[in-house]
Order: C-alpha cells, then structure tokens, then sequence
C-alpha cells in the first residue's frame, strides 16, 4: 500500500509529465485496475454527471503491421461499472482535457489520431478491437496520450516506474497498487466492505477482503493501541510497583 508520503514524492517528482500524473491520479481516486484506466476514451467519462463508465480494458499482444494494442471486455460481468469522480479528481481531468486539447492544436496535422479495428472469430463475432492509426470510419478519442497525441498503452508508466524504484526509493509498488491503496483507506475510512467491492468490480466481497486490503504498521498499532483505550483493566497504581 502507498503511503501518503510516497504519493506526495511521486506527485512532486513527475510534476512534468501530466499524462502520468493524471492517470495515476485516476487510479488512485477510483481503485480501478490498469487496463481499465488506460482503456478510458473521452466519452467513458461524464464530467458533468462527475462519473466514469468503465467497459473495457487494455492489453498488448503480438505486434503486426497494426500495432500491438487491444481493447477487450472487462475481467468479469461485476467489472463492467460506474465508478463516481471526487472532486479532486474531477479538476484532474478537467486540467487534463484542456491540457490535451491544447496539444491539439498546438500539433495540428501532426497531432496522432486513433481508430478501431475489428477482430472477429472464425463464426465471425466480434471478440475485440484492435487500436490502429490508419482511419476508418471508428474514431477513438482516448484520454492519456502522449502531447503529441502518441497512444502507448500501459507503457507510459514503465519508465516513470523505474525512477520510481531506482531513484526516489520506493521499491516493491506497482501502478496496481493503487487499487490496493484505494480499498484499504475506503474501509479504515468506515467506508461498507460491500461499497468498496462494487467500485472495485468484485463480484464476491471475499476477493476483496483476501487480495486488496492491506494492513500497514500504523494499522496494527491501532488495532492495540484501540484495544487498549476502549478496555482498561489494569490499575496502573495496584498493578505496577513504584518506587515510593
């Protein structure tokens, strides 16, 4: 789990790069999974309504003359969600989107645009779609891009994560942690277990409980520290000898 301290660090030593700020801002005020936030597309997320749709993951595959990146359904049936959008994280993204809008037209023509492909089956279902750069008539307006519009998947937290480890010392994390971050200081906060696995996509509140919460040394402090305050048996004056 991150610590608040080492989420200020990261914040402070990628203040230039707003494309992964954003995201992982994103993913630690929702709890959402990788893929997910960097499948997002513009019209997933309602800024006026202040939530955000969540239908779809990323993922990479075998690379062709296409690229190598793919959008799929979601993990599971539960994963398929609304997730609401904090006020902080509502201002994220609306800085965001300005931001990128800006780029836009700072690059003109030069700016990348995306489109869908479709990836059907041998009964010729749709299974998937794969994210292309030559057009067609599918446009996809994808939210964390690179200023040049640049699309690189779940790549653009590679290197920021390498400084993370190897410079500001924040070993043993990942992207997805935030999830686990996000989980455990939902329920410490007295937000319902059940609540908390709904905006996660967890069908079962067992998965929830056994894989995303996390317990720090403050945390178990507390459970004694509490124990204590809320169950005085011992009588400091009879129990403990003083020197008179």
């Amino acid at each position: 789990m991150y610590s608040q301290e080492e989420v200020s660090r990261i914040l402070n030593g990628f203040k230039n790069n707003t494309t992964f700020i954003s995201a992982f801002l994103t993913a630690c005020y929702t709890g959402m999974r990788t893929g997910e936030v960097f499948a997002l597309t513009w019209e997933d997320i309602d800024l006026d309504n202040r939530s955000i749709r969540i239908g779809k993951t990323v993922y990479s595959k075998i690379k062709n003359k296409d690229g190598r990146w793919y959008l799929g359904t979601t993990k599971t049936e539960e994963s398929d969600r609304i997730v609401y959008i904090c006020d902080t994280l509502y201002n994220v993204l609306i800085d965001f989107q300005n931001f990128q809008n800006n780029n836009k037209s700072i690059c003109g023509k030069k700016y990348k645009n995306y489109f869908l492909k479709e990836v059907k089956n041998k009964f010729g279902k749709i299974v998937e779609y794969q994210i292309i750069t030559k057009k067609n008539n599918n446009e996809i307006n994808l939210v964390f891009t690179k200023e040049d519009g640049t699309y690189s998947g779940t790549d653009i937290i590679k290197y920021p994560f390498k400084v993370i480890h190897n410079e500001l010392g924040i070993e043993n994390c990942r992207f997805y942690h935030l999830r686990g971050s996000f989980a455990t200081r939902s329920l410490r906060s007295g937000v319902e277990i059940k609540d908390v696995a709904n905006n996660l996509g967890h069908k079962r509140i067992e998965t929830t409980e056994n894989y995303y919460i996390f317990s720090s040394i403050e945390n178990l402090k507390n459970v004694t520290e509490t124990f204590e305050k809320n169950f005085r048996i011992l009588d400091d004056d009879i129990y403990f000898h003083k020197e008179k």
